[in-house]
């Protein structure tokens, strides 16, 4: 190597350690020495909850969402360490099943508050069509005037019955996969929702 080449060697160390000692000086100047991780959001303090799905999807997602936020607010935790403990081994508490369906109910209070519970004619057809009814009685239900169906049925009774009646220290006690635990109760919440609208519609022809 030549005296220049011997030269740029001994140089990049000393140009590595300035970008280095630059690149922290940064860091400290915008309050990097002071760095904190974020704390999870309280649960006690409404956040938006939207969905990027439709009908019934979109309805079960905000209600769990909301309720896991209403029950961590009720057992004094965040809803990440609330899920993670819902998903962990072992059995679930009273409190945190009583807590869970309390919170519940409560999402339903508050999507009913808020104006954001479609009519249960608008879910009719969803429901329907993934039910097990034969196709008598599928097309006999989509003949049911939706002015009747919204007449004699709520959306909000339709899911406070339907969250009563959930076996949720149950279900909680089957979860295939505990590291999806949100989705999973989304979709043993569809599902029922799904059934109770259908048994309801029934009981109209």
């Amino acid at each position: 190597m030549n005296r220049a080449g011997r030269l740029r060697a001994a140089a990049l160390p000393a140009l590595a350690a300035a970008l280095a000692g630059g690149l922290l000086g940064v860091q400290l100047a915008f309050g990097g020495g002071h760095y904190s991780p974020l704390r999870p959001a309280d649960p006690c303090v409404r956040r938006p909850v939207a969905s990027v799905s439709t009908g019934i999807d979109a309805l079960v997602e905000q209600l769990v969402l909301i309720g896991l936020d209403d029950a961590a607010c009720r057992l004094g935790t965040s809803r990440e360490a609330l899920t993670l403990e819902l998903a962990g081994p072992g059995a679930r508490t009273d409190a945190q099943i009583d807590a869970l369906r309390a919170g519940l109910l409560g999402a339903v209070d508050r999507l009913k508050a808020e104006g954001r519970l479609p009519r249960p004619s608008q879910l009719t057809d969803e429901a329907v069509d993934d039910s097990h009814l034969n196709g008598f009685l599928k097309a006999a239900i989509r003949l049911i005037p939706g002015s009747l169906i919204d007449s004699s049925l709520t959306t909000d009774d339709i899911l406070r019955r339907t969250v009563r009646g959930l076996d949720l220290r149950t279900l909680l006690s089957h979860l295939d996969d505990s590291h999806d635990l949100t989705s999973q109760i989304d979709s043993a919440v569809e599902k029922a929702v799904r059934d109770a609208l259908v048994a309801r519609l029934r009981s109209l022809l």
